[in-house]
């Protein structure tokens, strides 16, 4: 496959979706897909069936054990990590302070900006929206795609499940891409953003993550960690520093490509000691819950359209809704989709910041479909909803945190607003 841009082919037509069946005032609902293998849409139907057992990891030169409780002692220094690929250097700093709310009082409007891949390619998307979060305060989530850390004459070292050994429905990277990509997960780390896991191969579909059993997904997650903790070994880019975190203690949590295989991996994340996963293909903009001991970060249905429909939070979903057939559309009708992409993104924040305040999830790839009009309205939407009062852009890890330290009965009773009713906070919050 090419390798010179470090972005995902051009998209085959997309299939035809079964109509959704849980949300009524659907008429369109929307999920992200492979691009290299044919884009899907979701229908809110029920899981796939697992299949066989895990390949066993084979290339693995470990398996992580499960998260410590203990922080290793402090001495001042960095403290450099099995090959040098990782280290810990102390606390991630400039964190949101969790604190509970006190009673009556109004929760912050919440909202997190997060990234599938964290690619730095090209087009240098990864180290704009870092410039970006700095310019507006802002915190995010970059989920990041452990073969991006793998270089292709080393691709037999990935033993994906179900599929044979060293494939991947999207491109390995190119060497200059690895190097740019530490670059990039060092420096965002130092800024504050939170590394979550986007897997490993992206395969969606037949044999992917929703045909995937628990053991198949611990596969892939070991996997993730061993590319990510080897990778000087694997690229001989010794002239690199570590990356500044410790792998066990950052990775809490990721986002599985298509949204696919929820279910096996959340009984497989418990190993991990993940504390949320942003895999669910959807709901209403409400207060989060948990699935198996787990925050379930759910892409959000908003407004589109002027409301006539409800598209999911993501770049890719108004790509299918506004040129199907072609991440490359007609070029006159930019402008109108950029518009209406940045309208449903403020419709959906409008509706909760005035609101319940229920938490606003976007989700996006470093990605210059319909000639970046997506990553433009993103833009906007980070000028504009920031920098308002009471709203904190975090990331995901941050979020879980606070979540954490709420009383379960606020939660319950945020749980059952509606996302644009503004209840009477001081019998809301008591």
């Amino acid at each position: 496959m090419k390798q010179s841009s470090g972005r995902r082919p051009e998209a085959r037509r997309p299939r035809s979706p079964a109509a959704p069946p849980l949300f009524v005032t659907l008429t369109a609902f929307f999920a992200v897909s492979s691009l290299a293998s044919g884009y899907l849409m979701l229908s809110g139907t029920g899981t796939t069936a697992s299949t066989t057992s895990a390949r066993g990891g084979a290339g693995l030169r470990h398996q992580p054990a499960p998260r410590a409780t203990e922080k290793p002692e402090r001495d001042g220094r960095t403290q450099v990590l099995g090959d040098g690929s990782t280290s810990y250097t102390g606390p991630q700093k400039d964190q949101l302070k969790p604190e509970p709310l006190k009673p009556g009082e109004k929760p912050p409007q919440f909202v997190v900006f997060s990234w599938d891949g964290a690619l730095q390619g090209d087009d240098k998307l990864f180290s704009h929206y870092r410039k970006t979060a700095k310019a507006y305060h802002a915190h995010m989530t970059f989920f990041l795609t452990g073969i991006y850390l793998l270089p292709k004459a080393k691709r037999d070292l990935y033993a994906p499940p179900q599929h044979p050994r060293g494939s991947a429905a999207i491109d390995f990277p190119t060497d200059a891409h690895i190097r740019d990509t530490v670059e990039q997960l060092t420096g965002a780390w130092k800024d504050g953003h939170e590394i979550g896991t986007h897997f490993n191969g992206h395969f969606c579909g037949a044999k992917g993550g929703g045909d995937w059993s628990v053991e198949e997904w611990k596969s892939e997650i070991n996997q993730f960690y061993d590319f990510v903790g080897h990778w000087k070994t694997n690229t001989g880019h010794t002239d690199l520093a570590p990356l500044p975190f410790d792998l066990t203690k950052e990775i809490t949590g990721g986002r599985a490509p298509c949204l696919e295989g929820q279910a096996n991996l959340l009984k497989a994340a418990k190993n991990y000691g993940w504390r949320y996963d942003a895999s669910s293909p959807g709901d209403f903009q409400i207060w989060p819950t948990k699935k198996n001991g787990i925050w379930d970060f759910p892409l959000q249905m908003l407004p589109y359209e002027g409301g006539d429909y409800q598209g999911l939070s993501m770049d890719f979903n108004f790509l299918y809704s506004q040129s199907p057939e072609s991440t490359k559309g007609d070029p006159a009708k930019y402008p109108r989709w950029q518009r209406a992409s940045v309208d449903a993104y403020m419709a959906g924040f409008n509706r909760v910041y005035y609101g319940s305040r229920a938490p606003l999830f976007i989700g996006n790839h470093f990605e210059e479909w319909n000639g970046g009009i997506y990553m433009k309205a993103v833009d906007e939407v980070i000028k504009n909803a920031c920098t308002k009062k009471d709203v904190r852009c975090v990331s995901f890890k941050e979020l879980a945190a606070w979540l954490d330290v709420q009383k379960p009965a606020t939660l319950e009773r945020l749980r059952a607003l509606d996302p644009a009713q503004s209840p009477d906070w001081s019998t809301t919050v008591r």
